[in-house]
């Protein structure tokens, strides 16, 4: 996935995740890699309190690596593991929707895909806290039947609403089982 789209401005994204929006300036759009997006943050505790705060999408490439990583799929990876275990590394980001591509006789189509009954959704994330680069990576796995229709490869891990406390505050080990496709029949594709 190398784009997502955010329809929405801060102050709906807010009342969708019961998130404080502070000063956020977001009024929707497209998000591509580097760009900067908004996400919801806590502080790691079950109850605790939630913000939108932007973030750019990408993280910092590992010492062997020049380019910005902007999805992550092998979670036991020691680039990874120590962030995923520190609930308040962990992030939701909102989307509206997301690209993806196909090939048909080598004519490449977009497709927009979103969830059947939720406006507004999340993807599981993380972030990286460095001083001059603040960022999020968006967790994937192998995709669902419907995605793969259409695509070859991954899909981002979304959330279900009711789960989004628990990916924000949960050990690690339990929130691990939230990483899994969605189910192919909560998602449209147009």
């Amino acid at each position: 996935m190398h784009l997502y789209h955010l329809d929405a401005n801060a102050a709906a994204i807010g009342q969708v995740f019961g998130a404080d929006v502070g000063q956020d300036p977001w009024a929707g759009g497209s998000v591509a890699p580097l760009q900067p997006a908004p996400v919801i943050i806590s502080n790691g505790r079950a109850g605790g309190k939630t913000y939108l705060t932007p973030r750019l999408w990408g993280v910092p490439p590992p010492p062997s690596g020049t380019r910005p990583i902007t999805s992550v799929r092998n979670l036991k990876s020691p680039f990874w593991i120590g962030t995923l275990r520190h609930a308040e590394l962990r992030c939701l980001v909102p989307a509206t929707s997301f690209s993806i591509w196909s090939s048909v006789s080598g004519i490449k189509r977009q497709h927009r895909v979103r969830m059947a009954d939720e406006a507004i959704f999340a993807f599981a994330a993380i972030l990286r806290q460095t001083e001059d680069w603040p960022s999020f990576a968006i967790l994937h796995v192998e995709a669902n039947r419907l995605i793969r229709h259409y695509h070859d490869g991954a899909m981002p891990v979304i959330v279900r609403r009711e789960d989004h406390r628990h990916w924000l505050s949960a050990e690690w080990r339990d929130a691990a089982s939230l990483v899994e496709a969605m189910p192919s029949q909560a998602m449209l594709v147009d």
